[in-house]
């Protein structure tokens, strides 16, 4: 089978089943850092209580893109 073949079964494939391929395929390219993750899952629990408590006012993705484009202008 070539890389074409490949691609084409795993198109047809239901959505949850694609996405449990892309996902083995990019583990393989960068696979987990037990480290790296505990570092990130802090970092992610410091912003939700930071978010939660009023200290930071949440941005909505849309102002956040627009403000990145309107730099690029």
């Amino acid at each position: 089978m070539n890389t074409k073949e490949l691609i084409d079964q795993a198109i047809a494939l239901p959505v949850e089943e694609r996405a449990l391929v892309v996902d083995s395929l990019l583990r393989s390219l960068n696979p987990p850092q037990s480290e790296i993750d505990a570092q990130w899952a802090k970092e992610s629990r410091r912003r939700l209580t930071a978010l939660r408590s009023g200290q930071v006012e949440a941005i909505s993705g849309e102002v956040v893109f627009q403000r990145v484009w309107d730099r690029f202008k």
